[in-house]
């Protein structure tokens, strides 16, 4: 329950779904609350960190099957190439992976709301600074408007 970066986890078998990174990013189609988004950090599809701290997953093996292997092009990426992909791109790179699901609209807000939040980090180089600002800068003005607001909020935070 400790564990979890919105503290979704309530109490003993208690979710508040409406706090849940996996739900914000995968199901939550509009504008995600502006208090929880700095705790999101650069999750862009899910969070899973209780899956991770769960007991009963210390018996989980990795699965040969092929539908359950990282895809190429998906694991790997900095936020801004991520962002750049039209909405074609996303469709032929995610074609056969859940995440597809999401659309592009909903790939762009949370990646937007992960650029705000990179804006933050010390580490953040000027060069991954100027290439985050030149993509957000680029779906300003995109169709969505929970993207629109998105990318707004995050610029505000450069």
């Amino acid at each position: 329950m400790d564990l979890c970066p919105t503290q979704a986890i309530v109490g003993p078998y208690k979710l508040d779904a409406r706090r849940c990174i996996s739900y914000l990013t995968i199901e939550h189609a509009g504008p995600i609350d502006e208090a929880l988004r700095p705790l999101i950090g650069n999750r862009i599809y899910g969070c899973d960190d209780c899956q991770l701290a769960c007991p009963w997953n210390k018996f989980a093996q990795l699965s040969p099957l092929p539908d359950w292997q990282a895809r190429d092009g998906l694991g790997v990426g900095s936020i801004a190439e991520l962002m750049a992909w039209s909405e074609s791109d996303f469709l032929r790179r995610t074609e056969g992976s859940a995440i597809r699901r999401i659309g592009h609209a909903r790939w762009l807000r949370n990646l937007a709301l992960a650029a705000g939040n990179a804006f933050t980090s010390p580490s953040l180089k000027s060069q991954e600074r100027e290439a985050l600002l030149k993509t957000l800068t680029a779906w300003a003005q995109h169709a969505d408007p929970v993207v629109q607001e998105q990318v707004a909020w995050s610029l505000g935070r450069a």
